[in-house]
């Protein structure tokens, strides 16, 4: 059992379920839409907020952003940190059909997925310690620009390629890319993830 000292927040019980029973913290769930509307709810994440950090984890879906975002402005963004699953499609066991986009959610991902996220998110593990300070300068848009990834001829293609190499959602945006990877990655790491990118598509081309 992973000792978190951020308090997580999830969109329902199922998601609950499958986090508690690997993460030993305070899970609290958005009932999907339903935040949106619920004072006392928000008003609870703001206090866990203030007092311990709030890691938001949702789906990796669309619906999973707009929670998302809506809990990003409502928060003050220094209580917050940002936890993001890979996009694996299927259907979790108790679905008769996969979602609306096709890709599991928080509860249909193995734990070492949800611990991986929650360790690029900087999630405090009390046994641990907090986590070392990421080495390395911080990610521009004109670096994005430069690597290809953002402004110029297939680069949202491109895009798309690197954010499954570096087992993020696709539906990010520019702009949002940018913030999850700066909140994940150095420059370098990610110049060496965009170079290994042209390494792979060059053999491919032989």
């Amino acid at each position: 059992m992973l000792r978190i000292k951020e308090a997580i927040v999830v969109e329902g019980r199922y998601d609950k379920n499958t986090l508690a029973q690997m993460v030993d913290t305070i899970i609290v769930e958005t009932s999907g839409f339903g935040v949106f509307k619920n004072s006392e709810k928000l008003a609870l994440f703001r206090r866990l907020a203030a007092e311990r950090g709030l890691i938001i984890l949702t789906d990796p879906d669309g619906a999973g952003f707009v929670i998302r975002n809506f809990l990003k402005g409502s928060i003050p963004p220094e209580q917050v940190k940002h936890a993001y699953v890979p996009d694996i499609f299927g259907k979790e066991r108790r679905k008769r059909a996969p979602g609306k986009e096709g890709k599991l959610g928080v509860e249909g991902m193995r734990p070492q997925v949800l611990e991986q996220a929650l360790r690029r998110a900087g999630a405090t593990f009390l046994e641990e310690g907090a986590p070392p300070v990421r080495q390395g300068r911080p990610i521009t848009k004109a670096d994005l620009f430069v690597l290809g990834l953002s402004g110029g001829t297939g680069s949202a293609a491109r895009r798309e390629v690197l954010l499954k190499r570096l087992e993020l959602p696709v539906h990010l945006s520019p702009n949002a890319m940018l913030e999850v990877l700066n909140a994940l990655f150095s420059y370098e790491e990610l110049a060496d993830a965009a170079q290994e990118l042209d390494a792979k598509k060059e053999k491919e081309e032989k």
